[in-house]
């Protein structure tokens, strides 16, 4: 079986990878010239790349002619939502025709395979207190462009499964973190702060923004294994949330990294890092999903916090 990736060098792309290897998957994807491989080195000799611009329409068709995969994940998108602010237009434009581009060109070059299109929470926004935990029928009420540019691309899978039969499979990913991470997100930069003030590469003062928000976070090793179950089991035009089922405030994440650490460390709100608008909380049900999969969450949250804080105590070593 033959497996493809877009954004295979992300976050949740090297690990998708790292996983379906494992499976006994056939792993190819893609990459740009610009794309750093870090997170692939250990498994750079067991996946091919392919250097492909998804806005290149013409070269996404030859690609997906030449790799002729039986699974696609199609995980690579604009995804920093305070970027999304500042760069509306290039995010919707670029996420929502990278993968118009994606799906033509398995509907021209080869209509048989499954595709999954991995959405976000934000999509739901704004979420009224009696509506939670989320469910899939929730309403989107969104919040910022990303969010737009995400619900977009989900109409777009459900539109070419009507229209043209494919069997697009839609999955609404909550937070997820781990090992890796890029600092643009919270607990990362909370992570990688803790470790610069042990190692005394900053004043012990860590900047945060808004604390009292309430998140639904997961292992982004939990996350890759429900992205290849709901190829193998879900049903096509559906979209299924891939969630914990339990919140948590950002503080109280804070404070669990916090305990992981002997330093002293002050604790100051920056307002560049608040956001011009925010959900007060998320978080969601997975019953849909599970009654397909039999899949839920398998690694505490304390155990993604400290290895993720162990991760950057070693990348600044």
């Amino acid at each position: 079986m033959k497996a493809f990736i877009t954004g295979i060098a992300g976050f949740a792309g090297s690990y998708l990878a790292s996983h379906l290897i494992r499976q006994g998957f056939e792993v190819s994807g893609t990459v740009r010239h610009s794309t750093r491989l870090d997170n692939l080195k250990p498994i750079l000799h067991h996946i091919q790349l392919y250097a492909c611009d998804l806005l290149d329409r013409e070269t996404v068709f030859n690609t997906i002619r030449d790799a002729k995969p039986d699974y696609i994940y199609h995980l690579a998108a604009d995804s920093n939502v305070t970027a999304s602010w500042d760069h509306s237009l290039d995010t919707l434009y670029n996420n929502i025709a990278c993968q118009a581009h994606l799906l033509d060109a398995i509907r021209i070059c080869h209509p048989g395979c499954r595709i999954l299109i991995a959405g976000s929470s934000e999509q739901y926004g704004y979420v009224k207190p009696e509506e939670l935990p989320i469910k899939e029928t929730n309403p989107f009420r969104p919040l910022n462009p990303y969010a737009v540019s995400k619900i977009s691309q989900e109409h777009l899978a459900y539109q070419n499964y009507k229209t043209y039969g494919l069997h697009t499979v839609i999955v609404r990913t909550f937070h997820h973190t781990g090992p890796g991470r890029s600092d643009n997100v919270v607990t990362s930069s909370f992570a990688k702060q803790i470790a610069e003030i042990e190692k005394g590469l900053k004043p012990p003062i860590l900047h945060v923004g808004n604390l009292s928000a309430v998140r639904d976070f997961l292992d982004v090793r939990d996350v890759v294994r429900a992205y290849k179950l709901a190829l193998d089991c879900c049903e096509p035009g559906e979209a299924y949330n891939i969630a914990s089922g339990h919140a948590l405030s950002v503080n109280e994440m804070l404070t669990m990294l916090l305990s992981f650490s002997q330093a002293s460390i002050e604790i100051q709100v920056d307002p560049l890092r608040l956001r011009p608008s925010d959900s007060a909380a998320v978080y969601a049900g997975y019953e849909k999903f599970h009654a397909r999969t039999g899949w839920k969450p398998e690694i505490p949250l304390e155990q993604t916090l400290l290895d993720l804080l162990n991760s950057w105590r070693a990348k600044l070593s």
